[in-house]
């Protein structure tokens, strides 16, 4: 989602790890007033997708950049913005940690050397799954291929039939609608807290500068490095301290390939 965001907008949203947090706890609401969190989940990320998503595109960034603000003013405003939703739902949440009513623990099973749970293999099954999706989404269909012809060129795109605007609004509404679906996967495997989108936020930004800003698939090759990076390292780190094996890796790579795995050189001045 933040790799879409910025491929068709060029803007660097440092909000985004906020937007888990927004959709876990529109499911924990959900949760607690009773819907069981199977059916609160996807409620939630409908909720997330048309409120933090098109909406907040709506009301923000769409006059905004009517305006011709520039992005770095945009990228400050993602700043205050994440401050904003992070303390506000401390605010109305309290700091301490909640989980969902179901599945908050569960017996583990071992699969050869590795244990695991159920519910974690459900999670795993359910993201590749939406990783597939997404994918199919934008190589196949008739608005994934608009978004790749924003991504690549937006005055040449708009100049052959593209609602450009429309375009961000869907990308902006299915990246909260995926950000909340990884807000709720982190509710369920550890906690729901005020600053759970925070803690990930910069592995995020790892795995989406490594792979290439503005690429789909260099998102989903730099996730899988730093995610295999994270654990083997834990093996031999604190688990505190995998944020910077994650920058760790970024670095190393980023100084053999400053464009990123799977990005394109680019020509400055």
């Amino acid at each position: 989602g933040l790799n879409l965001v910025f491929g068709t907008t060029g803007l660097t949203n440092f909000s985004h790890g906020d937007l888990l947090t927004l959709g876990a706890f529109t499911a924990l609401i959900l949760n607690e007033a009773g819907l069981h969190i199977i059916i609160a989940a996807p409620i939630a990320i409908v909720i997330a997708a048309v409120l933090f998503g098109w909406g907040q595109n709506k009301v923000l960034w769409r006059p905004l950049r009517r305006r011709k603000t520039g992005l770095i003013a945009m990228m400050i405003i993602t700043i205050g913005l994440a401050i904003v939703i992070r303390y506000g739902v401390a605010l109305f949440f309290g700091g301490a940690p909640r989980n969902f009513n179901q599945y908050a623990g569960q017996a583990g099973i071992e699969i050869g050397p590795v244990s695991t749970t159920p519910k974690a293999l459900i999670l795993a099954g359910l993201a590749t799954i939406a990783l597939i999706l997404t994918v199919i989404w934008v190589q196949r269909s008739r608005i994934g291929k608009a978004t790749r012809a924003v991504s690549d060129n937006p005055a040449l795109a708009s100049a052959t039939g593209i609602d450009v605007e429309k375009v961000i609004a869907v990308v902006w509404t299915l990246a909260a609608g995926l950000a909340a679906f990884s807000g709720i996967y982190l509710g369920l495997t550890q906690d729901n807290i005020w600053n759970m989108g925070q803690r990930v936020l910069l592995i995020i930004f790892a795995s989406v500068i490594l792979g290439g800003l503005g690429t789909v698939y260099g998102a989903i090759i730099g996730a899988l490095v730093v995610g295999v990076f994270i654990q083997l390292t834990s093996l031999v780190i604190p688990t505190e301290m995998k944020t910077v094996g994650a920058l760790f890796v970024m670095i190393v790579i980023l100084m053999i390939r400053p464009q990123g795995i799977l990005g394109r050189r680019e020509r400055v001045g």
